[in-house]
């Protein structure tokens, strides 16, 4: 199976497009386009929730498209309100710029920052909705908007029962002033964004038509394209508040967290998921498709999409490492590899102990590392053979600790399902 030429025609087969506007296809078919994306620094990192807006991104740069992101500095102070039950906290100059400079880097592992004819670019838009005073911004652009108009959005209708500051009320305008302005100064003809953000996007569409005076019935001079948005495994929008958000930064997710997140992923998203989230061929897509249907047991569609965006995000190093430190905790095989003892005592339950502790019995060490809250429950698991330590089976309740791993490291086992990593403090 081929994949179509072109940047709609790609989106199209990947699944990737869930709005878009009139006359699109037509300006397509004229050559490559600047579009834009926008993402808030309210931040320091992206979270999985972005990455089908930041592979639109992607795409766009690869069909010889400009990319151009824009950092909410302003906007991001503001606050959006799609999607959103409650309003966002406010944030100083030196925050929003520090989380800007953090997201750019997330971002250039994805598109190319470098000199050339597809340069993506990034600005920030508080450096020209900071120059509005309030009564020029009204007159400017506050006029264009009729009240009846900006409540029928969706955005504003899902908060209006629970409340809404004016503040956020007004976000659609200044994300159309954002519009208005990258079409004017950089020849910007195009907004992405998820399904939530389509409001915001057609309200900047009419805010340029009427602004540049086209008449209804004119061929568009911009257009706006929305991808469907990645939900988290309950079916909520994913975002950096939502609890359990995944995010790109590997101080606030691990890479092992981040694999295993993918790896885990649902039997009846993941094939999407490779169409979505990565650069894989329809053919290379079918393929793995089939392994799936042939063997779901063993995950082949979970594997290759949790390696390929391990990749991505952390480096492909990295990645491997994730593939041996999964192989290792979950295959039931002996752990003897220090560097992915490391890994496993940072990401899993663990347990540092020193000389008293490495005098214990297995008993007594077993309740000491909290792997059983009592001596009576170890004293019955062991009993039943429910323990190991460095993968051998506990037999008697006073049997002594193996020789650590590596000099450092003992493996602990409490049936098939948990897994502790003990380590000795260097003294």
């Amino acid at each position: 199976m081929g994949v179509p030429n072109g940047l709609l025609a790609e989106l199209t087969w990947r699944g990737l497009v869930a709005e878009s506007a009139q006359g699109l296809e037509e300006r397509l078919a004229r050559g490559p386009i600047s579009a834009y994306i926008g993402f808030d620094a309210s931040a320091r990192s992206l979270h999985v929730g972005n990455l089908l807006q930041v592979f639109m991104l992607l795409h766009l740069q690869r069909h010889g498209g400009t990319p151009v992101v824009v950092v909410g500095g302003g906007t991001g102070m503001i606050g959006d309100p799609s999607g959103k039950s409650s309003e966002r906290n406010l944030l100083d100059d030196a925050a929003i710029r520090s989380n800007s400079a953090a997201i750019r880097a997330q971002l250039e592992r994805f598109v190319d920052f470098s000199p050339g004819p597809t340069q993506a670019q990034m600005v920030d838009n508080r450096v020209w909705l900071e120059r509005y005073s309030m009564l020029e911004f009204l007159r400017d652009i506050g006029k264009y908007f009729s009240v009846p108009y900006m409540l029928a959005k969706d955005s504003v209708q899902q908060r209006l029962a629970s409340g809404m500051s004016f503040t956020e009320f007004s976000y659609m305008t200044l994300q159309a002033a954002d519009f208005l302005h990258l079409y004017r100064e950089r020849g910007v003809e195009m907004q992405m964004g998820g399904a939530d953000q389509w409001g915001n996007i057609t309200a900047g569409l009419e805010l340029i038509r009427r602004v540049v005076g086209r008449e209804e019935g004119d061929p568009p001079a911009t257009f706006g394209l929305c991808s469907p948005l990645l939900l988290t495994r309950e079916g909520q929008k994913m975002g950096k508040s939502e609890k359990g958000a995944v995010f790109l930064d590997p101080s606030m997710t691990s890479p092992y967290d981040f694999y295993q997140y993918w790896l885990n992923d649902d039997d009846t998203l993941v094939v999407q998921h490779l169409r979505w989230l990565t650069l894989m061929t329809a053919d290379e897509v079918a393929d793995i498709e089939r392994a799936q249907s042939a063997d779901p047991g063993g995950r082949p569609a979970q594997r290759a999409l949790a390696f390929d965006l391990t990749a991505r995000v952390h480096g492909r190093e990295e990645a491997k490492r994730q593939v041996r430190v999964a192989d290792a905790a979950f295959s039931g095989a002996p752990i003897r590899d220090p560097e992915v003892l490391d890994a496993l005592f940072e990401s899993l339950d663990h347990y540092e102990f020193g000389d008293q502790e490495a005098g214990l019995d297995a008993l007594g060490f077993a309740v000491a590392s909290g792997l059983y809250p009592s001596r009576s429950e170890a004293r019955r698991q062991i009993e039943q053979g429910g323990l190991s330590i460095n993968d051998a089976r506990v037999t008697v309740v006073d049997a002594p600790l193996p020789d650590l791993v590596a000099g450092r490291y003992l493996v602990l086992r409490a049936g098939k399902k948990r897994l502790m990593i003990a380590r000795r403090r260097a003294d």
